[in-house]
């Protein structure tokens, strides 16, 4: 599984001996680069529905980036599948590009995490494709690696909980 995460170079922030991180406004300045993201899963647009629904059973992902000539031209979603392919038959014939979202929001690198935390509420999107200056797919940025980094930063305090939500009861205890 090493594989599927992107290189040094987007990771960097996860290194032994860092200091104790800090959650304030600047936190969400960093750059992209330092998510731990996972490298994208990339399909051709003429590839089916039926071949993009497999691969993202199978490499547990929840979207596929479409490129042609390595330059991004789109995403596949769970959602775009459900809204547009799930109720008729056809995802073994429908193409890619059928049914992705084309030229869908995307960042580099070097673009901090509140653009990506603005983009994904405003739009309502799960997934986000990171680009290098030549449009080709480098990652995804998804929710749970937002929710990830925010939880780095309070290691303590969400390991540290009990197995099960402590809640207060309605009645009296004893006689």
């Amino acid at each position: 599984m090493p594989d599927e995460y992107v290189d040094e170079e987007l990771s960097q922030m996860y290194e032994e001996g860092e200091a104790k991180k800090v959650l304030d406004s600047s936190t969400f300045q960093k750059p992209i680069k330092q998510l731990k993201v996972r490298k994208p899963v990339v399909l051709s647009p003429s590839q089916t529905v039926g071949e993009a629904v497999k691969l993202m059973r199978n490499k547990r992902f929840g979207c596929v980036v479409v490129a042609e000539k390595e330059k991004l031209i789109g995403i596949l979603t769970e959602r775009d599948i459900l809204m547009k392919v799930a109720i008729e038959k056809g995802a073994e014939v429908k193409t890619v590009r059928e049914v992705m979202t084309p030229n869908p929001e995307v960042f580099e690198p070097e673009d901090s995490i509140a653009f990506v935390l603005n983009a994904m509420h405003v739009g309502g999107y799960r997934h986000v494709p990171v680009v290098d200056e030549k449009n080709k797919p480098l990652a995804v940025v998804s929710v749970k690696d937002i929710v990830g980094f925010i939880l780095d930063h309070f290691p303590e305090d969400v390991l540290n909980l009990p197995p099960k939500p402590v809640r207060s009861t309605d009645q009296r205890e004893g006689a």
